[in-house]
């Protein structure tokens, strides 16, 4: 996973996406083999200060009955609305929570009840890129949403990928065309890799994927 690089995990359901995402940010161990950052095993570095630098959206997003801006900060040191704000606004956000009756300190409700699935979805990756990450991480962060919501978003990737590391687990293929490389899972193996135009030229299991759904 090359520093600065978005790479693409695709596959049926079952394959491993989720489970490489999980190992690799540690929350278990390999029964064989081994993760390694910058040629060191994951296990022999501290897991905290591993972690410190990730950000992660996943398909399911848990929002708390507190205010916005509670929401995006969680689970990391407050730092200024300023900073909050500039995560809503990476994040493709900020509009809608300025439209909010009381702005970034609207309660937002049990599980966030009072937004629709995109905005959550906007909440969540404002919330991961609140802490600066160099490692995105985005486990089918688009699958449920609406294409209005899913557009937003791919525009928010758009940009933060001049600046980050991502790792993307998608079943909408739509969504990681300008991928730097794919990595084509089946049954925890790596089947092709490539980018788009090289797996199309294959006539393999991305280009039977991707006619489907095209």
């Amino acid at each position: 996973l090359p520093k600065g690089a978005t790479i693409a995990l695709v596959g049926a359901s079952g394959a491993g996406k989720s489970t490489i995402t999980d190992l690799m940010a540690g929350l278990y161990q390999p029964t064989y083999g081994s993760i390694k950052v910058d040629g060191c095993d994951l296990s022999s570095l501290n897991i905290a200060s591993w972690r410190a630098p990730l950000g992660g959206v996943e398909p399911s997003v848990l929002l708390l009955n507190a205010s916005v801006q509670e929401n995006i900060f969680f689970c990391r040191e407050q730092d200024s609305l300023e900073t909050v704000k500039a995560a809503a606004r990476a994040a493709h956000a900020d509009q809608f929570i300025e439209n909010l009756e009381l702005g970034y300190d609207t309660i937002l409700g049990d599980k966030g009840f009072r937004l629709s699935g995109g905005q959550k979805q906007r909440i969540a990756l404002a919330r991961a890129l609140y802490g600066n990450p160099d490692l995105l991480i985005l486990d089918e962060a688009t699958s449920a949403l609406d294409s209005v919501s899913e557009k937003l978003i791919q525009q928010a990737l758009a940009e933060i990928k001049k600046s980050r590391t991502i790792l993307v687990v998608a079943h909408r293929l739509s969504t990681i065309a300008d991928a730097d490389e794919i990595l084509v899972l089946d049954d925890g193996q790596i089947l092709e890799r490539g980018t788009k135009e090289e797996l199309l030229s294959q006539q393999g299991k991305f280009t039977h994927l991707w006619g489907l759904q095209s």
